[in-house]
């Protein structure tokens, strides 16, 4: 259909043309109401972000030489991060001579994960990154 005719059962309707694919041979249009059409795309959007959940991600820092009671403390603290649904980043930061025990760090983190239980999984596997070995952990029911 011709552009001009097209404008004019436009108009006639008291409707809007707006092309819909512009790029197409030829050009695909759609005789519509604007201005609705752009509210009903407001309102799905915003019902769309109401729905949504932000998810943090928490941090607990330790250390490979961290005590036993010390470990069970900062469980504790992630089971509440974990209770509200947050992600928890899990880092063992290496100093000086520490780095040449990384094993260790390993060994911390799966401690810290069996205390944990059944309440949480990997999410990310423990990785080497700097001076830091990191895991990152979510809640078991997701």
């Amino acid at each position: 259909m011709d552009i001009d005719q097209a404008l004019d059962l436009a108009e006639r309707a008291g409707l809007d043309l707006v092309k819909v694919a512009p790029n197409a041979k030829p050009p695909v249009c759609r005789i519509m109401d604007y201005g609705k059409y752009r509210y009903e795309m407001q309102k799905k959007d915003k019902e769309a972000r109401k729905n949504q959940r932000i998810i943090k991600v928490r941090e607990m820092k330790m250390t490979p030489n961290i005590e036993p009671h010390d470990m069970s403390v900062k469980a504790e603290k992630t089971r509440e991060f974990l209770k509200d649904g947050d992600r928890v980043k899990v880092s063992v930061k290496f100093r000086g001579r520490q780095m040449g025990h990384t094993e260790i760090g390993k060994v911390v983190l799966d401690d810290f994960l069996a205390i944990l239980g059944d309440e949480a999984k990997v999410d990310k596997p423990p990785k080497l990154e700097g001076r830091s070995m990191v895991m990152y952990i979510v809640a078991a029911n997701e």
